[in-house]
């Protein structure tokens, strides 16, 4: 059967209990274009700010992300539904190589190298399987990895983001922890999504209130009087248009070709392990939900996910990667169909043929993305945490927790190493390469006791056991409200 043509499910207007729409199916086409904009709102937060904060087109990051899904699904042949949204791994590496004067066209080329090594692990591991690369990254490696990269990022929200309006961040930041707790199923899926339109009301009610604010403004680079909210951008851009070309003179990001500097290049790597791990949870996760075995495509979704982002960042676009928001739409629905993914894919390129629709969210001011950038920061680094616990790492062992502690704190101090004037190695690259190189030496070393401890971490449970989890809860608390309701 061709990926674009699905069977329709029952009657293609309800779902049963018990039931569920497989990739292969569909509900009626109206039920299934809601269900493709009810995942670009799910995408939408992340897809958007993740570009902004690093310094990229949001515009362009949207509308690429619709490309790359599409390229996704062509990849998995539409066994695997998913979205691929702007990728947070690479945001500590554009913020390192932005601290030393890089460019974004040389973000844009480091993070195109590491799309095309991610795409060859991904071919490495459809053809050698999954199992020989956690050899070489085990979890006590990858979980260290994923932590740094998120809190190195902690001086970019003390330094960048909160000063520009302290209290908006405590506002937005607050909203979006207890939402994300309180709220349940979709709502909190979405948690930083509505917390930056409440941030965006809150600034703009606080000018009419209290009038200017003296901060720093990060567009200007230093401490100016300014409104929180300008909307004069929103007002002269046109309604239908390209993305915006790059213009320097201007200080406008958009459309640009890559520019490729090795330093940057080495500062971008380690976020090929971050996207490595999602790709691989996710599809253990749809596994899970749909009942179908999905480990010969394990590969295939990773070498899609690197083909996304070679194709973005190859236009100046933002990285991409398997979206959890979108895998909670699915279990709250029970809707795995990728018809619905290929409507959100086309729903998010129009959106990127709207300058408005860039301007509005070029616009969202600083003190609402230091509310954000505390809250999805802190996360980041915490599913370093999530994967240790998951394969059950034993830092009892010196093995794993003293090359990783090192590593840790290169990487979160932004340590830096000096080789040469125009190469040196800091904060996430160095923190990587150490925590790397030291755990497989002392490895290497290390006697058989230390070595025959079976907690280790020598053997990635790629499995997305946490993922797992929380779908298995969300269809639990899904079949509660059901009979709730029935009875």
């Amino acid at each position: 059967m061709s990926m674009f043509s699905w069977t329709l499910h029952g009657d293609g207007k309800t779902v049963a209990p018990g039931e569920f729409v497989k990739p292969s199916e569909r509900l009626t086409w109206g039920r299934t274009i809601g269900l493709g904009a009810q995942h670009v709102v799910a995408m939408f937060g992340a897809t958007f700010v993740f570009p902004v904060i690093m310094g990229l087109n949001p515009q362009l990051a949207v509308m690429m992300s619709g490309f790359g899904t599409i390229i996704f699904l062509l990849i998995v042949k539409g066994k695997v539904p998913s979205y691929v949204g702007t990728s947070a791994a690479f945001v500590g590496g554009v913020t390192a190589v932005t601290a030393q004067g890089g460019t974004p066209a040389e973000v844009t080329g480091a993070i195109m190298v590491s799309g095309v090594i991610l795409a060859l692990v991904g071919v490495f591991i459809h053809y050698i399987g999954a199992s020989a690369l956690t050899k070489v990254l085990p979890p006590v490696v990858t979980g260290g990895v994923v932590m740094l990269i998120g809190f190195n990022l902690a001086p970019v929200v003390a330094n960048t983001y909160w000063p520009q309006d302290q209290w908006v961040a405590v506002i937005v930041m607050v909203f979006i922890v207890f939402l994300s707790v309180w709220a349940r199923g979709f709502l909190g899926r979405i948690a930083v999504f509505l917390g930056l339109i409440l941030g965006y009301g809150v600034s703009w009610l606080f000018d009419k209130i209290f009038g200017q604010i003296t901060s720093f403004s990060a567009a200007a680079g230093e401490v100016t009087t300014h409104f929180r909210v300008d909307f004069s951008a929103i007002e002269s851009a046109a309604w239908i248009g390209f993305p915006p070309m790059t213009d320097t003179a201007a200080g406008v990001v958009g459309v640009h070709l890559p520019v490729f500097n090795a330093a940057a290049i080495v500062v971008m790597l380690p976020g090929i392990i971050a996207l490595v791990a999602e790709n691989a949870g996710h599809v253990k996760a749809v596994e899970e939900m749909t009942g179908d075995k999905l480990d010969k495509y394990m590969g295939r979704a990773v070498l899609g996910d690197g083909v996304a982002t070679v194709v973005a960042t190859s236009v100046g676009g933002s990285p991409t990667t398997t979206y959890a928001e979108n895998i909670g739409v699915m279990a709250a629905t029970r809707v795995y169909s990728t018809a619905a993914y290929w409507v959100a894919a086309l729903v998010a390129i129009c959106f990127g043929f709207s300058p408005k629709f860039g301007a509005l969210i070029s616009s969202v001011p600083g003190g609402v993305l230091g509310g954000i950038t505390v809250v999805l920061y802190g996360m980041i680094g915490m599913l370093g945490a999530k994967i240790w616990i998951e394969n059950r790492v034993n830092f009892a062992n010196p093995l794993n927790i003293v090359p990783v502690a090192a590593g840790l704190i290169i990487a979160i101090g932004d340590v830096s190493l000096k080789f040469t004037d125009d190469f040196i190695l800091s904060g996430i690259a160095l923190g990587t390469i150490s925590m790397l190189v030291m755990y497989h030496v002392a490895r290497w070393l290390a006697p058989k006791e230390l070595l025959d401890d079976p907690a280790d971490g020598a053997g990635l449970n790629i499995g997305g056991e946490g993922q797992r989890a929380r779908v298995t809860a969300d269809l639990e608390q899904d079949r509660k409200l059901r009979r709730t309701k029935d009875e």
